[in-house]
């Protein structure tokens, strides 16, 4: 089975017209579960990440198993104000108005080789914050991850246009 069949859509969740892709059924189907964090090891294994950045919430989901089994750091990234340390932040604009993510001061080191992963790639704005949050910190981004795409949005077209290698699990064109 593709990634793509654990993952249910809600129509008009939030708002009317949106076609919600929903990967808690992903995560409640352990063969579902095991394959994605099987593909993404498969993927990045002998890659010598020395962490892996997720985006707060569903992107610790995916990332803290993959850092566990390739025996690599994780980093949270969170929204402003959630971390208890010392941080630094990046502020980035949302489709109506503005936000800012924070990760701690020491959490990435220079010159350290950082996988991105989240569980959704969409217009791609909290991902380009969370990469120059962690360029803040001299590290390189060796690629973003996402279980999911939504290609119609932009995020991947605009990632690699900006200079960086983007890896999906699967897509979801618009409905």
């Amino acid at each position: 089975m593709s990634i793509s069949s654990y993952i249910r859509t809600i129509a008009d969740h939030p708002k009317k017209g949106v076609q919600f892709r929903d990967i808690t059924t992903l995560l409640l189907n352990p063969q579902g579960l095991c394959k994605a964090i099987d593909e993404l090891v498969a993927r990045y294994s002998g890659a010598d990440i020395d962490k892996i950045a997720v985006i707060e919430s569903r992107g610790f989901l995916v990332g803290a198993p993959l850092a566990y089994t390739l025996g690599c750091g994780l980093v949270p990234i969170r929204k402003k104000g959630k971390l208890p340390g010392k941080t630094i932040g990046q502020d980035y604009e949302l489709e109506y108005g503005a936000d800012r993510i924070e990760v701690h001061d020491d959490a990435i080191l220079p010159g350290e080789k950082i996988l991105l992963v989240d569980d959704l790639l969409a217009t791609g704005g909290t991902a380009i914050a969370a990469i120059r949050l962690i360029e803040q910190s001299k590290a390189k981004i060796h690629e973003a991850a996402f279980l999911v795409d939504l290609p119609d949005l932009g995020g991947n077209r605009k990632l690699r246009e900006s200079g960086y290698s983007v890896f999906t699990l699967c897509e979801f064109e618009g409905e």
